[in-house]
């Protein structure tokens, strides 16, 4: 698979501190070869979103998460953001869909 890191999330990811910012790249880069790895988790959408095909994810790497959607077809994950938990809940995900809609 493919992986492309929307342009929100790259900046999110430069403004990391240093050794969180070099995981978070080795973690999304490697979604490429295993885009479902033990760390990730399944997440439902907001209801008024229709993904289809597509499957959203979290994947969470200390106590960020990297919200991120894979399309089999396309072979390809999209990385949607990156955010830190606590306090981030996941309430911006329609927001965030709607950008790459």
């Amino acid at each position: 698979m493919r992986v492309w890191t929307e342009p929100s999330a790259r900046e999110e990811i430069k403004r990391l501190p240093g050794h969180v910012r070099q995981r978070v790249r080795r973690a999304v880069k490697a979604l490429a070869d295993d885009p479902r790895p033990p760390k990730s988790q399944s997440l439902t959408p907001p209801t008024s979103v229709d993904l289809g095909d597509l499957e959203l994810r979290r994947l969470r790497i200390e106590r960020w998460r990297a919200v991120y959607m894979i399309d089999e077809e396309w072979e390809l994950v999209t990385v949607l953001a990156v955010r830190k938990r606590p306090p981030y809940d996941y309430e911006e995900l329609e927001g965030l869909l709607a950008k790459i809609g």
